[in-house]
């Protein structure tokens, strides 16, 4: 645990917060508190009780669900400046994925009760609450559509064409996007086998779609996997 203030955090901008006024951000930095995780340590489980919601300042986190057989279906990414767990603080629910860190992440976590403090007053704030939510809400209906419709070759190019875009949000202007992820990560978002995976990345490493080293995959031409993707 460790304190970090808003005006300390390069994301901060990116944030729901720089709506507060003086006084109430400095109450805001008094009563949050901040995280450390490790490459691989969960933030939260499927199925436990939330007590509030939390603001990724560094790092990224995977979201996904534990289906039948302990299969993994990874739902979404979290990169510096997003929320976690805002769907479970409206819903008054218990958590339905599981958040674990794709890298050494730092994060604050801020309480239910200080959190809806700030929605009962800021109903601007709150109004970009809801529109987050929204997209959400319209991203995982795309991500719906995608795994019905789609061929399994499309959704992988669909999959690193939007990572290409996520990652890129720390990523320099004129380089090309790095991912790293495992083979079974990928799998577990596009909705099929690791062995198809693996094929299939050779596939596009040879039509210098993207480039391969180790596990590290590198977008080189995104407008094509864009067409791909359909």
């Amino acid at each position: 645990m460790m304190k970090l203030n808003c005006d300390d955090c390069s994301c901060f901008s990116k944030t729901f917060f720089p709506k507060l006024e003086k006084n109430d951000l400095f109450a805001f930095n008094e009563k949050k508190y901040c995280l450390k995780y490790k490459k691989g340590q969960a933030v939260f489980t499927q199925g436990t009780k939330p007590n509030g919601i939390y603001c990724l300042n560094k790092g990224k986190i995977k979201i996904f669900k534990t289906g039948n057989y302990g299969k993994e279906q990874i739902t979404r990414f979290v990169v510096p400046g997003e929320i976690l767990g805002i769907r479970s603080f409206f819903g008054e629910r218990n958590y339905s994925s599981t958040a674990v860190a794709l890298e050494d992440s730092q994060m604050c976590f801020i309480s239910r009760t200080n959190f809806q403090a700030i929605l009962d007053k800021y109903q601007n704030i709150f109004v970009e609450v809801i529109v987050q939510l929204s997209s959400m809400l319209d991203d995982a209906n795309e991500k719906i559509t995608s795994l019905a419709q789609k061929h399994v070759r499309e959704r992988l190019a669909e999959t690193l064409y939007n990572l290409n875009f996520l990652f890129k949000f720390e990523g320099k202007e004129n380089q090309n996007t790095e991912i790293t992820l495992s083979r079974q990560d990928l799998a577990n978002i596009v909705g099929t086998a690791t062995e198809t995976i693996i094929r299939l990345l050779s596939e596009f490493n040879k039509e210098k779609l993207i480039s391969i080293k180790g596990r590290k995959i590198t977008i080189l031409n995104p407008e094509g996997l864009y067409r791909i993707a359909n």
